[in-house]
């Protein structure tokens, strides 16, 4: 970032500068493709994942063999993010949820009864399916998924921000059409992101920005040189590190959890019974609103979070949980904790005995006679 900060001139500008800071693009564009699985002509450049899931989740797409039908119905998973859920671009009576199991993947079964119906009326169908869930940490199965919706002649839209940088992600493990990244899920700068197509047969015909055509006319603008050139060496080296950093921090998550129920046996994790990302824990303690945890553990030092962290300022039940089936109250309770690059070992523990002392104190003040 720091270096790319020394570049002045405009990458649409064709003096010296100007070349200069290009190349700095395109260098970052290759190793994102590379990182995911394409080629850098597919990788359009955004301002995070909300941007870019906007950007993808229109019917307006046209295709390579010319065929003049929309992408029409969109369905999504109910545990998407809301930029997925408030995000796209389709008609609302176009637009249907797919349930969730109580593991918190997606009900495979629904889905392929809602494609069989949409195949039925010759509809070209559109999927919004995350690889994890930013909540549960779930990770869906976007292959058996993808199966249905391409058997059908579909899209398969991935939404990655959770995933990149903590599980293998890119096209080749996950067969989807398109996926969106956010930077600073992998170390990189907020307000970055991409959008990677896994091949140039599909093309948005309205984009969101329109201007002087940077990023092939789908995101018009002056480029963010600094943010992009660090979002791509943020995500090399997150990819170059992922298989330690994975099993590093789920013994850790997996060590946390154990302790949490030993002390807490009330506790009661959410999508266990799933394949989690590695460093994304959520449990609730019954009786123990999200609000007052969060309160109490961050003044022990503590950084948690209730639901997703763009539902700025507001603590709510998670839709994701009430997806699964869990009873509204108990979503209440629920609280995220996740683990990183700079976590260590003995604050997986720390955080076990503050939890433990922040519920004993909430009890503790509830038993107490009213002055």
């Amino acid at each position: 970032m720091y270096s790319a900060f020394e570049l002045t001139g405009n990458a649409s500008s064709i003096h010296a500068e100007g070349r200069g800071a290009r190349a700095l693009v395109e260098d970052s564009r290759s190793i994102i493709a590379n990182a995911t699985g394409t080629v850098a002509k597919n990788i359009v450049f955004t301002s995070g994942a909300t941007e870019a899931v906007n950007l993808v989740l229109t019917p307006d797409i046209a295709t390579a063999d010319r065929d003049p039908r929309p992408f029409d119905p969109l369905f999504a998973s109910a545990g998407e993010h809301p930029a997925v859920l408030k995000g796209h671009r389709f008609a609302a009576a176009n637009f249907a949820l797919i349930p969730l199991l109580p593991s918190g993947i997606i009900d495979l079964g629904a889905l392929n009864t809602a494609v069989g119906c949409a195949k039925a009326q010759e509809r070209r169908i559109m999927l919004a399916l995350q690889a994890a869930n930013n909540e549960t940490g779930v990770i869906q199965p976007l292959a058996k998924a993808a199966e249905i919706i391409h058997a059908a002649g579909g899209l398969v839209i991935c939404d990655a921000a959770q995933a990149a940088g903590r599980i293998a992600c890119n096209f080749g493990a996950f067969p989807a059409d398109a996926i969106a990244l956010s930077a600073h899920k992998f170390g990189g700068p907020k307000g970055a992101g991409a959008l990677c197509f896994s091949s140039d047969f599909w093309h948005i015909t309205q984009p969101l920005l329109r201007g002087g055509g940077q990023e092939r006319g789908l995101r018009a603008g002056t480029e963010n040189i600094a943010a992009i050139h660090s979002m791509a060496a943020a995500l090399k080296s997150a990819e170059d590190a992922r298989e330690d950093e994975a099993s590093r921090l789920s013994a850790w998550r997996n060590e946390m959890e154990a302790a949490i129920r030993q002390v807490l046996p009330e506790a009661i994790v959410f999508g266990a019974a799933a394949e989690r990302l590695p460093n994304t824990s959520c449990f609730a303690i019954p009786g123990i609103e999200a609000q007052l945890l969060l309160i109490a553990l961050d003044l022990e030092g503590f950084a948690v979070s209730s639901g997703s962290a763009c539902s700025s300022g507001k603590v709510k039940a998670s839709h994701v949980l009430r997806g699964m089936g869990v009873e509204a109250e108990l979503a209440g309770s629920a609280i995220r904790v996740s683990v990183g690059w700079d976590t260590r070992e003995e604050e997986c523990l720390s955080f076990v005995e503050a939890l433990q002392k922040t519920v004993a104190s909430i009890r503790d003040r509830r038993r107490r006679p009213a002055a």
